[in-house]
């Protein structure tokens, strides 16, 4: 497996265990328990997280000519909980 693939891979598993534990159990954690400081630090990594996943699904959609449909669903699918997993299994 090309190394570009593997890369993008481990940031769609990051970007979207970041965005789980940023639903499930940093914002709990904020609105529930009034505790906002896991949301600070998950949060950043989440963004940070989804701006790769974003760049890397643009360069991915160069390098595995994608179409637009294609590029479209992968990034979509970067809003959607779970959403990463179903690319890694379908279009990588």
């Amino acid at each position: 497996m090309d190394v570009s693939v593997k890369t993008f891979k481990i940031i769609s598993t990051l970007e979207a265990l970041s965005f789980l534990i940023l639903l499930g159990i940093a914002m709990p954690l904020k609105y529930i328990w009034e505790m906002p400081q896991m949301v600070q630090i998950v949060g950043m990594a989440h963004g940070v997280l989804f701006l790769l996943y974003i760049a890397g699904a643009v360069y991915m959609s160069q390098k595995l000519h994608w179409n637009w449909k294609t590029l479209a669903i992968v990034v979509l699918c970067s809003v959607v909980p779970f959403g990463p997993f179903y690319v890694e299994r379908k279009y990588l």
